[in-house]
């Protein structure tokens, strides 16, 4: 991994913290079922080997085999190359169901505890980089659950914590609770966010900026949606973006994608390539967590980094998709 010289425009601090993380996050949602372990390991090797440090997983991933799954395959990855475990910040998450047993879900303390054991297993190494709250438990009170995390970061099995599609006010809650405590609380925060879904620029962003915790935007082009789905239609190619929220969202915004596809064209650039140039340079964002499938898909997101919009670009994107409050959609209209 180089990760210095000319890469060091890749780089930035994980919120107020001192880690240092890649600009791109390599998300693993799509591992096992639409990307098979030997191509997964070519894409992790091809990541890590163009600058990208940060790989984000999750317990419950790879569901389409079995929960588990994903990180077992990270696991495997982060043994077959000496050292790179050293070089990857590693991130997973817990709080989703991983069976029907009643409490093997949600944010108590002899969950997430159990949980983080177990994830350490399935990625065969001693501590999590970042262990994220995979969304917000309103059964846990916050004192229940810092304590678990604060048992985790002790025994040295986690060193940050983060959080992922909360609330602005579940932030507030959380660092208030935790600062009482005397303990860092969370430092990052994942959530959906996008030029077709901008609500989280009313609470969340500025309550994440005012706590100094790093946002880490997941769906930057929507499943797809802003990936040129209409174009890959037409081309009978269109397999993530002609599924799930990508699809649900097409619905309605069929007449704004097509002016989006044309005003890409216009600019001379892949749809792709705006979708996350646009997300990488809002304010507050720290890293993009990209779901690719080849390294093709790691290249492109590289070069959206490398490529940023012009104000004139920008300007019209705005037109296209006014933040909320200015003609953009309401807060749950897109969430599919």
């Amino acid at each position: 991994m180089n990760t210095t010289g000319s890469h060091d425009w890749l780089y930035t601090r994980l919120g107020r913290t001192a880690l240092r993380v890649s600009r791109i996050c390599l998300g693993t949602v799509n591992f096992g079922g639409r990307v098979e372990e030997p191509e997964a390991r070519k894409l992790m090797d091809h990541a890590v080997d163009s600058g990208i440090n940060f790989v984000d997983t999750a317990n419950m991933y790879g569901w389409r085999e079995y929960k588990g799954y994903t990180e077992e395959v990270i696991g495997r990855w982060l043994a077959s190359r000496a050292s790179l475990r050293d070089q990857v910040v590693l991130a997973t998450k817990v709080g989703n169901p991983m069976s029907e047993g009643l409490n093997e879900q949600g944010l108590s303390a002899r969950h997430v505890v159990a949980a983080c054991e177990s994830s350490l297993r399935r990625l065969g190494t001693d501590w999590i980089d970042l262990y994220q709250m995979h969304h917000v438990d309103r059964e846990a009170g916050w004192d229940e659950v810092w304590q678990a995390m604060e048992l985790l970061v002790q025994q040295g099995k986690v060193r940050y914590v983060g959080s992922s599609n909360f609330a602005g006010w579940d932030l507030a809650a959380a660092q208030e609770a935790a600062r009482a405590r005397h303990f860092l609380g969370v430092v990052s925060e994942q959530c959906l966010y996008n030029l077709a879904v901008r609500y989280p620029e009313l609470e969340l962003l500025p309550a994440a900026r005012a706590y100094g915790v790093a946002v880490l935007p997941w769906s930057p082009l929507h499943g797809g949606l802003l990936s040129g789905v209409l174009r890959k239609e037409a081309e009978g190619r269109a397999v993530k973006s002609g599924q799930g929220r990508s699809a649900a969202a097409l619905e309605t915004m069929r007449g704004t994608i097509e002016r989006y596809e044309r005003l890409c064209a216009d600019f001379g650039r892949d749809p792709a390539e705006v979708g996350l140039a646009w997300v990488a340079s809002r304010p507050g964002v720290t890293s993009t967590v990209i779901g690719p499938r080849t390294p093709d898909h790691v290249k492109e997101a590289l070069h959206a980094l490398e490529s940023p919009l012009s104000d004139e670009e920008t300007a019209r994107l705005e037109e296209l998709f006014p933040p909320v409050g200015r003609g953009g959609a309401a807060p749950d209209a897109w969430l599919t």
